[in-house]
């Protein structure tokens, strides 16, 4: 494909601004939700609390397998979209909500058969948080399909740049998933248990409201093999590098655990935490998603060029902000999560490194939109690996091996982010991802 030099004329950050904002409301709204959650349970004790840190933990596979559909769905629905057509950037969400209800049965089938040794392997033998952590899996599974239909439909809305039916959507579920969650927890009694049946109430309707949204498009919404299996290609990469965040956030968990409950009771909130703060900064990468993708596929390089260039910035002056925010939440984490002091304590520990990345990782997050809208997913794939297998997994055993504790785990994903980052600049300063036209 050819890489045209016009000079840019697209979008102004205004419109970035207009997709990236609901975008982060959208992205907002399920860790703001898990954050009540764990406040909800945080309450009930330490072994509930530690229960729903590998429960939430070994979900997020979930969470990033959708995620992963998501994103390629964008970049593809993108490209049409900017090429002027529309039905064919629809067509890619049918293809994908298929994909996604075949993807969600099978996680669900999964995690019915492994909970129990999964969770059991992550506790590290305190049979106590792994039966409960596995109970909790066991109902929170039953929202998977619900789950994986959502992520794909807010993929091809934002490809066709649509913000305003996704944020509608989530909000709508996660609403009332919140209210439920207190109430089956405490009003019913239900424990740990009420937890994820309040999770499965938010992944089903939302699930249900984005299949409406393609039923409301009147397009066929026969499966056509030939289509999803582009985009299983497309995904494959997307997959290996979502595998390799997985690989980072388990071996997290599970190094944590070796440091007793508490430990791992405060990585929980720490972890919630930086994936809010993850999520919300990644809205300026769905803005990019989506504009990247409509410029490339329109033959609009330079425009391309443009917006990766303010993209990057606008996500370095929100990780800013984000660490800002975060150092002056500090004195008001401690009463959302009980009284326990040594958790308290050990959550401390981990807090100067969850604030010192947050400006490199606005930048990492909004090139990795960039490239996802310019279909760029081989090199985004080896970047990750080399990372994740060069850099934070030998950090994060080290970090066993010599007793570091919570410090250790959270300096390993501090690494991490720092890695990305050195390769993603290094990329967007190269010619080889501005490609253009409608193929990815």
């Amino acid at each position: 494909m050819s890489t045209v030099t016009e000079a840019p004329s697209g979008p102004s950050l205004r419109r970035v601004a207009a997709l990236a904002l609901p975008a982060l409301v959208v992205l907002a709204a399920e860790p703001l939700y898990v954050l009540v959650d764990t406040a909800v349970v945080g309450h009930l004790g330490r072994t509930p609390l530690a229960a729903l840190a590998i429960g939430g933990t070994v979900m997020s596979f979930a969470v990033w397998l959708g995620t992963v559909l998501a994103y390629g769905t964008t970049g593809r629905a993108a490209r049409r979209f900017g090429a002027g057509q529309r039905a064919e950037a629809v067509a890619e969400g049918v293809q994908a909500s298929w994909l996604a209800l075949a993807g969600g049965v099978v996680l669900f089938v999964v995690i019915e058969v492994a909970a129990g040794p999964l969770t059991r392997a992550i506790a590290g033998g305190d049979s106590d948080v792994a039966r409960a952590a596995a109970g909790w899996l066991r109902i929170a599974a039953l929202g998977g399909p619900g789950l994986m239909l959502a992520t794909a439909g807010n993929g091809w809305l934002r490809g066709v740049q649509d913000t305003r039916r996704p944020l509608a959507y989530v909000l709508g579920a996660n609403l009332l998933s919140a209210i439920l969650c207190p109430i089956l927890v405490y009003g019913f009694d239900l424990g740990l248990e009420g937890s994820a049946i309040a999770n499965v109430a938010a992944q089903t309707t939302a699930g249900a409201l984005f299949v409406r949204a393609l039923v409301v498009e009147r397009v066929t919404l026969r499966p056509y093999p030939r289509i999803i299996g582009r985009q299983l290609i497309l995904g494959r990469d997307l997959l290996l590098r979502g595998a390799a965040f997985q690989a980072c956030f388990l071996s997290a968990s599970a190094v944590a655990a070796r440091f007793g409950t508490a430990a791992l009771a405060a990585h929980q909130i720490a972890l919630q935490l930086w994936l809010f703060c993850a999520l919300a900064l990644d809205a300026v990468a769905i803005a990019a998603q989506s504009l990247v993708g409509a410029a490339l596929g329109g033959s609009r390089a330079a425009e391309a060029r443009w917006l990766a260039g303010r993209i990057a910035v606008i996500g370095g002056i929100c990780g800013l902000a984000f660490a800002g925010l975060v150092t002056a939440a500090i004195p008001a984490i401690r009463p959302w999560f009980g009284a326990d002091r040594e958790v308290f304590g050990q959550a401390m520990i981990a807090w100067p490194w969850f604030v010192a990345m947050q400006p490199l990782a606005g930048i990492v997050f909004a090139l990795d939109g960039v490239f996802i809208g310019a279909g760029d997913i081989r090199f985004m794939r080896n970047l990750t690996l080399v990372t994740t297998l060069g850099g934070f997994l030998p950090a994060i055993w080290l970090a066993w091996g010599f007793d570091l504790g919570l410090g250790g785990v959270w300096a390993g994903l501090t690494l991490f982010i720092v890695l990305r980052f050195v390769g993603l600049v290094w990329r967007v300063r190269g010619d080889r991802w501005v490609v253009t036209g409608t193929t990815q």
